[in-house]
């Protein structure tokens, strides 16, 4: 047939058109395929939940008080180690444990206010909240080893401060819990909203480490695998800095024994007044409970 014939130039015309593929980048984010990326590391996902453990072991027997305060300074010395971990970590971790990638800079914070920020790990507003989190329960540790109740608790670096000063810095530990409980809150409250909101579940990558991500320039940000030589070293550096921490916290080098505390006999009067700070009398646990002591 002649390509000039009218026939079949009418013929082709009635053609429907065949529509080009649309490209990827044009596709909402619903309809493409999720790539499981890799977020959180083991050791950032070890300290998350060991911290929870910690804090609420803290809030629940510093509640109580009485003969659980004992229990109460394991878990603040568990505490300076976790968070001693977790500094050092932020410079030797994956790339989404560093502080350098996650600390907000103002114009990332202004982004995410304005719904522009992309990225993986926390968000701007969620970082200083973390941020936030993590200096109040460094304080709280700090006046609870050098506080001093009177009752029923005597932290175990005390004895390095007045007796004054050891009883007000208690008494900022009594009053900062009430913030830490309001930051906890708002931490728990954020992440519910980000799973019924916005459907960003929050929970799972922090048990798996592994995030579902549709976006290319997310799946980009994915932290790469690190060699096994690289993580154990890394590894190593922090837990062996938190070690010595949380021994330095404990006291031991300050009740460590030493040839002139051995000579001393037992009416010897510069030992009641050691023993009236480091080993306080103990009281029934109706009385000796202090509200609010995390």
């Amino acid at each position: 047939m002649n390509a000039d014939s009218p026939y079949l130039s009418e013929v082709l015309a009635a053609q429907p058109a065949q529509s080009a593929p649309k490209p990827e980048a044009a596709q909402p984010l619903e309809v493409r395929p999720a790539v499981a990326v890799r977020l959180w590391d083991l050791p950032t996902r070890i300290f998350h939940w060991s911290l929870l453990l910690a804090v609420a072991v803290a809030i629940t027997t510093g509640l109580i008080g009485g003969n659980w305060m004992d229990l109460h300074g394991q878990a603040g010395l568990s505490i300076v180690g976790l968070l001693t971990f977790r500094l050092v970590w932020g410079f030797v971790g994956n790339r989404h444990a560093r502080f350098r990638n996650f600390v907000p800079s103002p114009q990332r914070l202004l982004a995410y206010l304005q719904g522009r920020w992309q990225g993986l790990g926390h968000n701007p507003l969620g970082a200083l909240s973390v941020l936030a989190l993590l200096g109040l329960l460094a304080a709280q540790a700090v006046t609870g080893l050098l506080g001093y109740d009177e009752i029923a608790f005597s932290g175990p670096l005390a004895a390095l401060v007045s007796e004054e000063t050891s009883l007000r810095l208690t008494g900022l530990h009594h009053q900062m819990s009430n913030a830490l409980f309001v930051l906890i809150g708002l931490h728990i409250a954020a992440i519910a909203l980000h799973g019924l909101l916005k459907k960003d579940n929050l929970v799972g990558p922090m048990l798996s480490g592994i995030k579902q991500v549709r976006s290319k320039n997310l799946q980009a940000q994915a932290a790469a695998p690190r060699s096994a030589l690289a993580s154990l070293a890394s590894f190593s550096l922090a837990l062996a800095v938190a070690a010595a921490a949380t021994y330095l916290a404990s006291g031991a080098t300050l009740h460590a024994p030493t040839p002139a505390s051995t000579a001393l006999t037992d009416s010897s009067p510069a030992e009641p007044a050691l023993q009236s700070r480091t080993a306080p009398p103990a009281a029934p646990a109706a009385s000796a409970a202090v509200p609010g002591s995390w």
